[in-house]
């Protein structure tokens, strides 16, 4: 039997974490801006604006997909990608959240001086 160590940890970390897993890589981030940028749905080939093939590309795709950033609906023989606003303000929120926590101001600081 697996145990997850992951497990001992609270419920809001876990969340945290397995979003900045999702975020961890800069050709999810570039498809987020991208998609942010253009403002509507893009049915397009996101190919052309990541340099990556297209199958790599969309498993970014379907990761963010998977985390709830972005909606992938099927229009005909393509796919139709947005970003979900609901969920990337919950991930903001959730991020904003944990560094007011961890807020540098009210701590020691270490000087590398």
């Amino acid at each position: 039997m697996t145990y997850h160590k992951t497990a001992l940890f609270e419920a809001d970390l876990q969340e945290l974490s397995a979003l900045a897993k999702t975020l961890s890589h800069p050709a999810r981030l570039a498809i987020l801006k991208y998609l942010a940028n253009a403002n509507t749905c893009i049915s397009g080939d996101i190919t052309d604006e990541i340099p990556l093939s297209r199958t790599t590309v969309s498993q970014h795709l379907q990761e963010l997909k998977k985390a709830g950033l972005i909606h992938g609906e099927i229009d005909g023989t393509k796919v139709c990608y947005c970003i979900c606003k609901e969920n990337v303000e919950k991930a903001m929120a959730t991020f904003n959240s944990f560094f007011n926590e961890v807020n540098l101001g009210n701590s020691n600081n270490c000087s590398t001086k």
